[in-house]
């Protein structure tokens, strides 16, 4: 005996998995790597995929920069989705315009015009990182003046809307230069933090975490094993002051920029000095991520920071960094997407396996593998016996294959299929289908065609 199941399927549904952890909690809830570099183009991504997620690692950070002027809705979307394939964590700071050596002040109008280009695109975690300018402690980053209580006021309403546009974003401060001085053109951190705490006094409040400076001072030739402000320790000093001036929140660390350099010493040895900072400096719980500047960038004026060489190999200390033992990173991605509609084999024996294939979209955060979803029905009188599906990223459509068993009983079911993961818990709403069994004999399925060929021969006129 056969039967005809018939899957009807009059709509979609939007499923999503919901997760406790915000943007603005603290990204150490979850396992984190805190491995990563600064880049300058998108073109290294590979090899900064290659140093931060080696030895063991995953999901490591790498910082860059988009100004006003790169504001591409398609080039950065297409940033995060190869940031995706290699799992890489970004970390994005805005900046303005430059007006020869100096950046412009960033006008309080752009605010909206960031939020809209930031919102558009499909991030790569649920947080968005984002650092809010840099080192405005130095005039020639704000517009060639010095003006902590203007860059307070900025960034307090900038992250105000970035949280009211969406609890994704995890609004960070841009990084100070804790080895400046009080001149004419730089202001000492600790009085531009006092300044900027005397013009906006509930401004953390607003901010999710802390970006610092890390650089090992004099002359980015420091020892690894030197503490205090102007170290590879600064961020310690950082946070202490803070809570000095009455900032009680607990602060996650971002180390946005930190490294030697290789002009300053030799670069054999810078190797050993990092692998020094990583496990016994930068190992410290409140830091997530460190990403020392730069990755690629052997001209001036940043050659002496650079791990690349001109010639395009990379010094020692990028090897030596890769070797070092890291952990893998499990970062909260939304999952989300569309079941558009299946289809089922439509005749089968009773009890038999069957086909089907289900066209859903991906409108989440992650890659859809066959180890994170699942086809599940709410009964289990059509239990669901396997699957299969390429890899499907956001924003694209699949076609799940799955195999039924069919009911052994004749009959009209009402049933629901959803997703869940691995583990049975439900990601998706349930998904109403009517499953048509009706009971059919071989002979009466022979009797059948053979009906349907005599009509078409004799009205017809067909030979078969």
């Amino acid at each position: 005996m056969k039967k005809i199941l018939s899957l009807i399927l009059s709509s979609y549904i939007i499923f999503s998995m919901q997760s406790c952890v915000l943007a603005e909690n603290s990204p150490s809830a979850v396992s984190n790597n805190t491995f990563g570099i600064h880049i300058t183009d998108e073109k290294d991504l590979p090899a900064a995929a290659s140093l931060v997620n080696s030895s063991g690692g995953d999901w490591g950070y790498v910082t860059f920069v988009i100004t006003e002027g790169e504001r591409d809705h398609d080039r950065w979307q297409q940033v995060f989705d190869q940031m995706r394939r290699l799992h890489l964590i970004p970390i994005v700071r805005i900046a303005t315009t430059a007006n020869g050596d100096t950046w412009n002040i960033p006008a309080e109008a752009e605010i909206n015009n960031w939020i809209a280009f930031l919102n558009s695109l499909n991030w790569v975690t649920q947080n968005r990182y984002i650092v809010i300018s840099n080192e405005p402690n130095h005039a020639t980053e704000w517009g060639g003046k010095i003006d902590p209580a203007g860059y307070a006021d900025y960034l307090n309403e900038f992250a105000t809307k970035l949280h009211a546009a969406s609890p994704d974003f995890f609004v960070l401060p841009a990084g100070l230069d804790a080895s400046a001085k009080n001149t004419s053109t730089t202001m000492d951190e600790a009085l531009f933090l006092k300044r900027m705490l005397a013009a906006q006094p509930n401004l953390f409040d607003n901010l999710d975490g802390w970006t610092s400076h890390s650089y090992p001072n004099p002359d980015f030739s420091g020892k690894e094993t030197d503490t205090g402000r102007g170290t590879i320790d600064t961020f310690d000093w950082e946070l202490a002051f803070l809570k000095s001036l009455g900032v009680t929140k607990d602060l996650p660390v971002f180390i946005t920029e930190t490294g030697w350099s290789n002009q300053q010493i030799d670069p054999d040895k810078i190797g050993s000095m990092l692998t020094y900072a990583f496990q016994n400096v930068w190992n410290d719980p409140r830091v997530i991520a460190v990403t020392p500047f730069i990755l690629n960038y052997p001209q001036a004026p940043f050659s002496q920071f650079s791990w690349e060489k001109t010639d395009g190999t990379f010094y020692s200390y990028y090897t030596t960094v890769q070797k070092i033992l890291k952990v893998a990173g499990t970062p909260v991605q939304k999952v989300s997407g569309q079941i558009i509609g299946a289809l089922a084999q439509p005749v089968i024996l009773p009890g038999s396996d069957f086909v089907g294939a289900i066209l859903a979209k991906n409108t989440g955060e992650s890659i859809w593998d066959q180890k994170d979803i699942l086809i599940s029905s709410d009964t289990n009188d059509v239990p669901i016996a396997g699957y299969s599906f390429s890899d499907i990223e956001p924003m694209k459509l699949g076609l799940i294959v799955f195999k039924a068993a069919a009911p052994s009983n004749t009959g009209i079911y009402s049933k629901s299929l959803f997703l869940s993961n691995t583990k049975g818990t439900r990601i998706s709403n349930s998904f109403p289908i009517e499953s048509v069994i009706t009971a059919i004999n071989k002979m009466q399925i022979d009797s059948f065609f053979a009906k349907i060929g005599s009509y078409l021969q004799s009205s017809l006129n067909l030979k078969f």
